[in-house]
């Protein structure tokens, strides 16, 4: 079932709608048009007390800001390009200088993806949200069509499934930058949930947090989740030089068996309210960040936001992939569109 209401407006006057999905098992998924962001997502506990298990905001100024960019569609190029820029057939493209005075974080902070007002239509179960993009616009090649789909279904499955076309050759690399805390808004720390990710091998990275072009094996060191192991096990073990760079864990894991497909690549647990969560993708990485340095501020029913609150796991192509010509291309054109699915999927 798809629900509507208008959730604000923009500072320029811009009606904000938010689309309310929810599924027969006591589920709920709000997603809101400006950012195409999922604002909510609320799932049952084990005693099916149904909570919400994504940090963000009750109001929508809170949004106009959003440095931690909570709940939000990021594109086209989500995480770090090195120097901001990269070469496509021989040509540079420059992006927005945006993070460490060096490189490109996340495309830009004002104009991209996640500021913008994005066009809906509900389905039976989903809501797609499009825009288009001029080209040149942050500094990124192309006029861009671009589509966003959230699907909630009765299997406990949010879909996310990201569409875009393109009349120029150009990186496209979308993620959703969702902070999960399976225990809920009033927790302070996602330290004792219980995560796996399949994945052998890592992106390593440099002291501005860009890969290396390095992929070091995870095994024997902090950063392996092989097995089902707590996040806040290792995570201060700050003479292990990748810690220690970013403050925690911030790196792009290497999936293992990757061939273009759908599969099964993380799943985290909370062993108190009995959430499980799976996540599904067809991408090559997956981002794991653990809220190193979420910025302190008021979030949902007046709880705290901050660091270690809440964590992602943004699936993506590799960051800086295109700077790295054995990484997998996020390339795309007027032959070749961007296509691609995430789903986290809940049981309890």
């Amino acid at each position: 079932m798809v629900t509507k209401s208008v959730f604000g407006e923009t500072r320029d006057g811009k009606q904000v709608d938010c689309y309310t999905l929810t599924n027969k098992n006591g589920m709920r998924a709000d997603v809101i048009t400006y950012g195409a962001i999922l604002k909510n997502l609320f799932v049952p506990d084990k005693k099916g007390k149904a909570q919400d298990v994504v940090l963000g905001y009750d109001a929508l100024w809170m949004y106009f800001k959003n440095g931690s960019f909570f709940g939000a569609t990021v594109g086209p190029i989500a995480n770090r390009t090195k120097d901001g820029c990269y070469r496509v057939d021989g040509k540079k493209v420059q992006l927005p200088i945006n993070d460490r005075k060096a490189n490109n974080l996340h495309s830009d902070f004002e104009t991209g993806f996640h500021k913008r007002v994005w066009d809906a239509e509900a389905g039976k179960n989903s809501v797609k949200l499009t825009l288009k993009k001029n080209h040149g616009e942050m500094g990124h090649p192309g006029n861009m069509t671009v589509s966003v789909t959230y699907t909630l279904t009765d299997k406990n499955e949010l879909r996310i499934d990201y569409e875009a076309t393109t009349d120029r050759k150009t990186v496209i690399n979308m993620t959703n930058h969702s902070y999960f805390n399976l225990q809920g808004p009033a927790s302070d720390s996602i330290h004792d949930t219980t995560l796996t990710i399949h994945a052998s091998r890592y992106t390593e990275v440099d002291k501005q947090a860009i890969p290396t072009g390095a992929l070091p094996e995870v095994k024997g060191t902090p950063m392996d989740f092989t097995k089902p192991k707590k996040i806040g096990r290792d995570i201060e073990q700050t003479d292990f030089r990748q810690i220690r760079l970013v403050g925690g864990y911030d790196h792009n894991y290497c999936i293992d068996g990757y061939n273009g497909k759908k599969k099964l690549i993380a799943e985290a647990f909370d062993s108190k309210s009995g959430r499980r969560m799976s996540v599904y993708s067809d991408l090559p990485g997956v981002q794991f960040y653990a809220g190193n340095f979420i910025a302190k501020n008021i979030g949902k029913d007046n709880y705290p936001n901050h660091p270690r609150k809440g964590f992602c796991l943004e699936t993506q192509y590799y960051p800086d992939a295109a700077n790295h010509e054995d990484f997998p291309q996020p390339v795309f054109g007027p032959d070749k569109a961007y296509k691609t699915s995430t789903t986290y999927q809940f049981s309890w």
